[in-house]
């Protein structure tokens, strides 16, 4: 059994999220951390974008009307809308074996442990093993819309939407859960040529993915969902979790991160 480290954080800001598990990343990479499993959620509701998702994909009126807020992610993919939703992120160094080898063979890996946690919610769910077609991974902004290989499924709906980053700190990833409400909020917050196209994108995402609640028939809390994935990255993945804190370096760096970074329009802005 290998001790991980659990960090279970309260739900913050975009930009703080994204910079801590930056911060975990730095520190781990320097042999100062723990590999890391860390749940958290999002408050206010925010738009994330991938590493080279186009910042003209944000229709930023819709967005700021609504008081939601945008951040780009160091990981790639397409655009989530965090909200109402359960949060992973798995940062490790780049040898230790649950991570090890090529990205598709580390995303098996955990993908197992993440669907082990969703059949604990009564949810019959699946594996996506089919590779998405890049084409239309570059030219659909929404991530929910687009399962791609390992990725979680019911009824062919995507369920869990994750992303990878490997540094040469270690690796980094991370993914959402969507626990209850629309899914098609997201559309309000994308650039769409008109409003028809804005509609269509919605029910096109509405039959390609879901939230555990849409597919259970029942809400799930927050804190059930975190239940189930630390039992479950446990079981199938050998682990020991610990519960434990952020450091004083880890909390000053992603204070610094969120300042020089993620908050601001160099990085936000910066495709």
């Amino acid at each position: 059994m290998n001790t991980w480290r659990l960090i279970i954080t309260p739900p913050s800001r975009g930009a703080w999220n994204m910079a801590l598990d930056e911060s975990i990343l730095e520190h781990i990479g320097r042999g100062e951390s723990l590999p890391t499993l860390r749940l958290y959620a999002w408050d206010p509701a925010c738009l994330s974008l991938g590493h080279a998702q186009p910042f003209a994909d944000v229709d930023l009126v819709r967005l700021q009307e609504r008081g939601w807020e945008v951040v780009r992610r160091l990981t790639g993919g397409r655009a989530i809308l965090h909200t109402d939703e359960i949060t992973y992120s798995v940062i490790a160094p780049n040898d230790e074996p649950r991570v090890a080898g090529t990205v598709l063979e580390s995303y098996n890996r955990l993908a197992q442990a993440l669907l082990l946690a969703v059949k604990q919610l009564d949810l019959q769910v699946e594996m996506e093993d089919k590779v998405a077609q890049e084409a239309i991974l570059r030219n659909n902004p929404v991530c929910f819309e687009v399962p791609s290989t390992y990725e979680i499924t019911v009824d062919g709906k995507k369920l869990i939407g994750s992303a990878q980053a490997r540094k040469k700190e270690g690796v980094l990833q991370h993914g959402s859960l969507p626990l209850t409400g629309d899914l098609t909020r997201i559309c309000q917050a994308l650039v769409f040529e008109n409003e028809s196209r804005r509609e269509a994108a919605a029910n096109r995402l509405l039959q390609r993915a879901t939230t555990v609640e849409s597919a259970l028939g029942r809400e799930v809390s927050w804190e059930t969902a975190a239940r189930s994935f630390i039992q479950a990255f446990e079981a199938q993945l050998g682990l020991s979790l610990q519960e434990g804190e952020l450091s004083e370096s880890e909390s000053n760096r992603t204070d610094e991160l969120v300042n020089e970074k993620y908050d601001h329009p160099s990085w936000t802005e910066r495709v």
